[in-house]
Formats: C-alpha cells, structure tokens, sequence
C-alpha cells in the first residue's frame, strides 16, 4: 500500500481534555491533511517515540513498492494547496466560533407573569487560547401551550475578568467574583438589578483564589441572603525568611535584594490542573459588612468542596454540608478521578445576630464535623429538596470500590433531621441503585456530572437531570421518594438532550447531534392536571447558535446514526453485560457511497463516552470530506456496570478488538473503503490508537494522537494517576496489588499491555 505515517508521541503526568499536535499525512487519503494544533505545550512532556526505538525520526514509513521517500516529497506548496489549506483554516474558524451555554438561570419577573432567562455563554478566542464568557437574557412568555415566545437582549455583555458569579435565592442579587492572577485581593461584588451594591477586596492573608474549576467549586447563599459560604484556596503560610546573617525575624519585602524567603513545607496536591495551587478550605461572607470568617474544625488533612447550607431550624445552630476528600494515605490525581474517596460532612457555620440591623459573624469556638455517609466510600453533589426534608447526593462507590477512575453512579438520599440533630449513622437509601446490565429499553445506569442548581419541579419530590444512556445524553425525571425514573427526552431520538434549567415545572434544555448545532427546546408536561408523563418539546428562536450558511450547509448534506456493533467472541465474556452490543456513531455525506475516506474516532478514559451530541471539530472534519466512526467500545460509559467492568485487566486486547470489529462492520456494510482508514484518539484514545497501528498496521494509512499513553511501564513511575495503571493491567486486582514500587515483573507486564511493545511491528 502507499502511504506514510507521521506520528508525534505525547506523555502526561494525567489524562487531560486539551487537544495537543500531531500531523498525519498520506499520499492515498483524500483530503490529503489532517493537522490538529497544540494549543497548550506547556501542559505536556514530549516524549518522542524516538525515545524507545533509538531512532530521532518521528515518521515511520511503511513499505510498500509504490511509497515515495519522505526525501521525494515535495518542500513547498503550490499554490492550489496552498489555497485549499487557507480555505479550510477559514472554514474551521467558521466552526470554532459557534457559541456554547455553559449555564443558565431563571427568575420570575416583577410582574408575576412570565419569567426572565439569564444564560451564561461561552466562546473560544483562538489567538489567545482562551475562552470568552458574556451573558445573554431573555423574557420569556408562554403564550398557549404550543407556543412559547423568547424575547433576547439585543446584545450580550461580556464577562471580562470575571471567574465566578452566582445569583441568589430570590434573583434580586447577583454575586460576582473576580479572582487576581497575582497576589492581589480577590474581589467580591454583589450587584442589584440595576447597580452594583457592595464591593469587597479580600486579601490573600484570608485566603487565595476562589476555586471555580467545576468540582471542588462551591458558593452557596443562605435563606435570608444575607451570608454566602464558598470555597477558596487557605491562605499563604509564612514561610522563612533569610538574609546574608542567616535566618531574619518578622516579613520582609519580596523585592529586598539583600533578602530572599525559602519555599516552606513541601505539600502535596491533587494533580494536574491543581499544580501550584493550595488546599481548599471552607468560608463564610457577609453581603452587609465583607467580612469573611474561615469555618473552623474542619480537618487540615481534608479538601472540602461543593458547600450548601442546610435547611434553618428555628431554635438551633445553622450547619453547613460540604463534600471533603481526604489526603490519607496520599493525594493522587483527581481529574477525571471519581475513584477518590470523599464523604459528606456537616460542621457549624459561623453565626450571625441582628442587632439594630447591624449583622456580624461570630466563630463557633469548638465546631464539630459529623460525617454523614460513613457507610458509603463516596458521596458528592448535595442537594436539598425544596421543603429541607431531604439530602439528595450522587455516589461514585461503583468507581471507588473497583478502582476504575470512572464508573456507574447511584443517587442517594437521606432524610434530613426535622429536630436538627445530626448524627454519623444516619441511614442511606439507594433511589437510583447502580445498574449492573439492564434489559433493553431500560435505564442501563445513571451516568450524571452535574447537578441543576434548582433542580426540582413543583411537587418537591421530582428531580430533572441529565444522564448518558448508551451513546446519547436523555433528560430524567426522578421521583426521589419512589425512585421512579422516566426518560422524559424523546425516546425515538438519536440526538442528545442536556438540561440547562426549570422555568417551574417546564424545561429548558439544548438538543444536538454530530450534524446539528444545539437548539434550546422548552419542554412542558402534556396534561399536569392529570398526572400525565408525556412531554411536548417546542422549539425556541436563539441567537445563540447562530452560524454562517456556509457551516449550514455542508452539515445539512450530512447524516449520521447510531450502529449496535455485536460482539465478535461472546464465548470470551464472563458476564450478560459484557457480551451485549456496543455502539458507534457513524458520520457521513448523505451521497457516501463508501468511497470517502474514514476517520476512526477513539475516546479517553478509558470509562468515558463519545455522545452523539454536536462537536465542533468532528463537525469540521466531516465537512471537508471525511467519514467518521465514533466507537463506544465495551468499557465506555452508559452502558452498565458490568460492560464497564469488563475491561479492565484487558486493555490493549478487548478494546482493540472492539474497534477492529466496528472497522470491519462498516467495511462490510459498504459503508468505508478499506484502504482509506485512518485513527485518530487522545489519552486512552491514544493508547488505543498507537495499539491498532502496532498491532494491525496494514489496517490504517495515517494516525493522529494526542496525549497518548504509550508505556504504561515509564507512566507508571511519573504520572499522578499509578493506581489508574494498575487497575487497567490487572482487573480488580489491580487495586490491592498497587504499589509506589513497582516490582520488575509489574513492570514486564505493564510494559507487554503497552503499545510501545508493538513498536518493532510498526517499522517493518
């Protein structure tokens, strides 16, 4: 076959999100280039696959009778490449600049009719490699009930150094924090409808920057809105200072050049993106005054996150209940890790008096931290129903107890004590138990990120969420007394819903798919009066999406669909899960007559899923010619906990043969030609691809990886995640055999899972 091979190999200390360089070129593929551009190389260690082979070349060229040298390619472009190339990077600025909803807020208006939507937006700025964030409101009117009207701000106002707001309980107040790239103060504004009420400045000798990375984040206004907990780095500790005489009594000037501070204890962290960055501890504003108290008897050795106030019980002490993850025996890397164990607390929030409407905090002296899920190794996520009668939290106790980083949830509830005494044997009650392999048309298992902020509809016993169901992302309802679980999203649709917020007992949600840009539908019950579980689904006109028609129509001249990929060696599969169906998503021109060629497109994790919801990079691949094939293999999310839990211990064998299959189906669907197959993953998807290029190298013509795991015998000596490798290679035994040591034959079997041990099969 002709055809060359480049391949730039990239190692982490962890699995991250940001797509990094390679490029891959093929004479025989058409479109004839593939780039994908670093975009972060500070985040990575290059680690060239030169380094194992002894080679400095980074191309590997397959033989062939007809393959041109890489010596007989050409140096420069022509001008008709040269246009082509200049084309598309206009075109996939064209993809890149369609917005995102990251959040959204609804508030009933002044008049008691209709409500006012508050939408929180992002979008890339490419030449900075950052993201721009502005808001964006509308009013909203539900004119009958086929028809609801939206009516848009003219303009959206851009959030300019803003890293956290959060609007109160009543939507009359709206918190907005602004974290200092140095060792300025952080500042905190609270702003009214129509102008900003208070400013705060709080020194980095209170604390450091307020967290706002989406998981030990936490801000929570209490009932009366008068108190706000949240969640920020503790702040700095001293640290020695010394001069030409040796150690110097009392500060000194960062600047004194005749001075200078030692670094101080070394510290643990959490990995990854949490490098440099210190513990996060747990405190408490006041809106009126600014001053801020640190809540105290919390454990050092805890990192606590994801704070809310408990319900007021007249008469007693207020509590605040927060998620802490503990540092024994040591941190390792949490990113993308819900294998960590962590449990909810309660600990005494500092206490407040009025006194001629003057407010003041006050620490409780000697505050006692009850843990609340001893009985369970993970709990994350609290919520309160509306009433305060319940705690809603979201387990990951399938992934602790495993090892796998990521696995089946369960949702969990305890019954909030109406007397206000809390004690550490409070009973636990599975609402959603974690489902092991369900029947087909069945929930396959909760699969949930986030929380809504406001999650329940009216009856306060009905939560609405978003959870992965095989290769979509549905919208539930949940009943959290009698766990009745509905898919309230259309069940006949192939694209995916995701939820942004409850206007009432309706819903604002963003469907998409591969070739469709989100659209936000508002969902409303079909006959409330009479308990119905139907759902009518209305679209709604947004600016929000807006792209060029262009973009439009080279993804209307698309089409995709979900394919169920049989098992090829049931015999092999020790559970019903794992020897159920897999899925991929298939992406191609309407006109494909199998001659385009294909893009196979692999996930991270390896517990993680590719949704047929739209993307923007797959969006530009497919629009400039190429098919795609996104494999869910067994092992990926939404599809039971005993499918999940078939791989590990098999990576680099069930995986692969998992995508070979889907390969295969495709090719004999007529669907892909066989010599214009190339690969494409990042992290575990890296892994994967560097495997099916060792192991079936006369399969693929090209392959492109980012952040690939390559030696799991080299990664597990410098990465943050060792117990990750362990409990891929081994199983479930991985976790009780992990080591920080190594022994040679861990390190012969780590080695022979890898793909670096295909290498030889690759350069022939």
């Amino acid at each position: 076959m002709n055809r060359t091979l480049a391949l730039a190999s990239f190692h982490s200390v962890s699995t991250i999100s940001n797509w990094s360089v390679t490029l891959a070129t093929a004479p025989r593929l058409s479109p004839p280039f593939l780039s994908i551009q670093l975009r972060r190389p500070s985040l990575f260690h290059l680690t060239p696959i030169s380094h194992y082979t002894k080679k400095l070349s980074a191309v590997l060229a397959m033989d062939s009778s007809k393959a041109c040298s890489v010596k007989e390619l050409p140096v420069g472009l022509d001008e008709a490449t040269e246009e082509e190339y200049a084309s598309q990077s206009k075109l996939l600025q064209e993809f890149t600049s369609i917005s995102s909803i990251d959040k959204a807020w609804i508030f009933k208006s002044d008049s008691g009719i209709g409500s006012q939507a508050m939408f929180s937006i992002s979008q890339p700025n490419l030449l900075a490699n950052k993201k721009r964030k502005f808001m964006l409101s509308s009013s909203i009117s539900k004119e009958s009930i086929n028809n609801v009207n939206f009516q848009w701000a003219p303009f959206p106002i851009e959030m300019t150094g803003v890293s956290l707001f959060a609007p109160s309980p009543s939507g009359s107040k709206l918190l907005v924090i602004r974290n200092p790239e140095n060792e300025s103060p952080s500042q905190f504004e609270i702003w009214s409808s129509s102008q900003l009420e208070k400013e705060f400045m709080i020194s980095q000798s209170v604390h450091g920057s307020v967290y706002a990375d989406g998981w030990f984040e936490g801000i929570s206004w209490n009932s009366d809105e008068s108190l706000i907990a949240y969640v920020a780095e503790e702040p700095s500790p001293s640290k020695p200072s010394f001069d030409d005489q040796g150690y110097r009594k009392g500060a000194i000037k960062d600047k004194e050049c005749s001075s200078w501070k030692a670094q101080g204890d070394w510290e643990e962290e959490w990995g990854e993106c949490y490098a440099g960055k210190r513990q996060p501890a747990l405190f408490v504003i006041n809106v009126n005054s600014g001053k801020v108290e640190a809540v105290k008897g919390i454990a050092k050795s805890l990192s606590v996150g994801q704070v809310v106030w408990a319900p007021q019980v007249e008469g007693t002490e207020q509590y605040l209940v927060f998620v802490g993850w503990s540092a024994d025996p040591r941190k390792l890397g949490i990113k993308y890790c819900y294998n960590r164990p962590c449990a909810l607390y309660a600990v005494k929030a500092p206490l407040y008096k009025s006194e001629a409407a003057e407010f003041d905090l006050k620490s409780t002296e000697e505050s006692t931290v009850v843990n609340l899920t001893q009985s369970i190794s993970s709990a994350f996520f609290p919520q309160f129903s509306p009433d305060g009668k319940f705690l809603m939290f979201l387990s990951a106790k399938a992934s602790v107890d495993s090892g796998a980083h990521s696995a089946t949830d369960s949702l969990q509830r305890i019954d909030w004590p109406t007397g206000g005494k809390l004690c550490s044997s409070t009973k636990i009650i599975d609402v959603i138990p974690i489902v092991n392999c369900a029947e087909d048309g069945h929930l396959p298992g909760l699969y949930c990120s986030s929380f809504l902020s406001k999650p329940w509809l009216s009856d306060g016993c009905t939560m609405i969420l978003s959870s992965y169901w095989h290769s979509c992302e549905v919208i539930l309802s949940v009943n959290v007394i009698s766990g009745k679980v509905l898919r309230i999203s259309p069940a006949d649709s192939d694209f995916s819903w995701n939820v942004l917020t409850l206007d009432g007992d309706n819903v604002i949600a963003v469907c998409s798919s591969p070739i469709d840009v989100p659209q936000i539908k508002y969902g409303c019950l079909v006959d409330k009066a009479n308990n119905s579980t139907g759902w009518r689904w209305l679209n709604v006109s947004s600016p929000i999406f807006r792209c060029s028609e262009k973009v439009m129509s080279l993804l209307s001249s698309h089409q995709f669909s979900i394919l169920q990929i049989p098992v090829k060696d049931v015999s092999d599969c020790l559970t019903k899960g794992a020897a159920k169906p897999f899925e991929a998503i298939f992406v191609s021109s309407k006109k494909n007559d199998g001659t385009d060629p294909l893009i196979v497109m692999l996930h991270g994790g390896p517990h993680s899923v590719s949704l047929s919801s739209f993307s923007k990079s797959s969006a530009f691949l497919s629009s400039i010619g190429y098919s795609l094939l996104i494999v869910n293999y067994r092992g990926s999310l939404g599809f039971g906990e005993e499918a999940l839990q078939s791989l590990p211990g098999k990576i680099g064998s069930q995986d692969v043969n998992d995508v070979l299959t889907a390969i295969d189906y495709v090719i004999e669907k007529g669907l892909a030609n066989p010599s214009k197959i190339t690969v494409l993953g990042g992290s575990h998807g890296g892994f994967l691809t560097t495997h099916l290029i060792g192991q079936a190298p006369d399969k693929f013509v090209a392959a492109a990886v980012r952040n690939p795991v390559c030696n799991l015998s080299s990664m597990v000596g410098i990465t943050d995640i060792p117990d990750w490798c362990y409990v891929e290679s081994y199983g479930s035994n991985g976790k009780s055999i992990y080591t920080e040591a190594p022994s040679a034959e861990h390190l012969t079997h780590l080695y022979n899972k890898s793909p670096i041990s295909h290498i030889s099969k690759v350069l022939k």
